[in-house]
């Protein structure tokens, strides 16, 4: 599994599915604030494919004409149940020749919090199957928002998601290691303990670390003792300091503080800047505005230090949050084959 800053073919995106939103009275408000933005914000960078219910290409052609003609823009008619492609979609993977091949995992809407599930779990196959990928059926659960990858066979997760009862309850943690070393030809899975506070996700990693590069991983934290958040990220930081990647290296840790708290009724949104996206040259950042003025331009500063040379593209991350995730989580990457790479676009 290639690291997300190697060099990318496509972003994929998934266009909602108002039935299957959490607030489905927001849709309008969420196709056009934010993955009408994000899409054109990706499309700045790379190729965009929008997966879309084939009821709705013609709709979809017709709001991007502009951008279809401007950038590289297509549209692939795909059944599917709801917009996550990060958590349904395959996970790309490139061999020592250069080829790609993809990993199709079984999908269950999260521990079958949100029925029905069937069309998404089909999506990964359609794709892979579309563009001629060869395909690896692994018999796990597992969403792709629950690891990340250094592209040097390490891979980042955590036990609260990957070892929570409602994805493979008959298997150990042994098992769903070897099935990750397995599929992912990794040699190293490093388990956090816990995603943050209020993620319904069970705790994707993709909220609350990811790497930044070999031997270096970027972690969000809390400097509030009263918060769920700082105890959550100072025990992933003691098991960071602890391990060493599976070159045998020290990690690096790189903080980047959270935005203040916010509340949705009783529950807590789950605001993460470690849920920025890879681009050619870039990164998409979802920034929050408002009581997170600050934190927002310190996000940026932190990535601008360590990624001098990509460009970090904001986009709106409350105009989704609501929902339940924000850009890692709405995008999915298909790697440039190794033997064609030039360099990023």
């Amino acid at each position: 599994m290639p690291a997300e800053w190697s060099v990318h073919q496509r972003t994929f995106i998934s266009w909602p599915v108002q039935a299957s939103m959490c607030y489905p009275e927001d849709y309008d408000q969420v196709c056009r604030a934010y993955y009408t933005e994000l899409i054109k914000a990706i499309a700045e960078f790379e190729p965009v494919t929008v997966i879309v219910n084939p009821d709705e290409e013609d709709l979809l052609r017709g709001i991007f004409s502009k951008e279809a003609t401007a950038y590289e823009l297509d549209f692939l008619p795909i059944p599917h149940n709801d917009a996550w492609i990060r958590d349904n979609g395959p996970t790309f993977l490139v061999n020592r020749n250069g080829e790609i091949a993809g990993v199709n995992w079984r999908f269950n809407a999260w521990g079958e919090k949100y029925a029905p599930w069937d069309l998404d779990n089909e999506t990964a196959p359609k794709i892979l199957d579309y563009y001629g990928i060869k395909r690896f059926d692994a018999p796990l659960v597992l969403e792709g928002g629950s690891i990340h990858s250094d592209g040097e066979g390490t891979i980042l997760t955590t036990e609260e998601c990957l070892l929570n009862p409602n994805r493979n309850p008959s298997l150990s943690r042994e098992e769903i290691e070897d099935y990750l070393k397995l599929y992912l030809n990794a040699d190293r899975v490093i388990w956090l303990k816990r995603g943050l506070a209020g993620d319904e996700t069970d705790g994707h990693v993709d909220n609350i670390a990811c790497f930044a590069a070999p031997g270096r991983i970027l972690i969000q934290i809390s400097e509030d003792p009263e918060d769920k958040n700082y105890h959550i990220a100072r025990e992933n930081i003691n098991i960071l300091q602890s391990s060493t990647d599976a070159k045998g290296r020290s990690f690096e840790i790189i903080p980047i503080l959270q935005p203040p708290p916010r509340w949705y009724g009783d529950s807590r949104l789950t605001l993460s800047y470690i849920n920025f996206y890879f681009v050619n040259n870039g990164i998409i950042l979802p920034v929050f505005g408002g009581d997170a003025a600050e934190t927002d331009i310190r996000a940026e500063q932190v990535l601008n230090r360590i990624f001098p040379e990509r460009r970090v593209r904001k986009v709106d991350g409350m105009a989704i949050i609501k929902e339940g995730g924000n850009v890692h989580c709405t995008t999915q990457q298909m790697p440039l084959p190794v033997s064609k790479e030039k360099g990023p676009r």
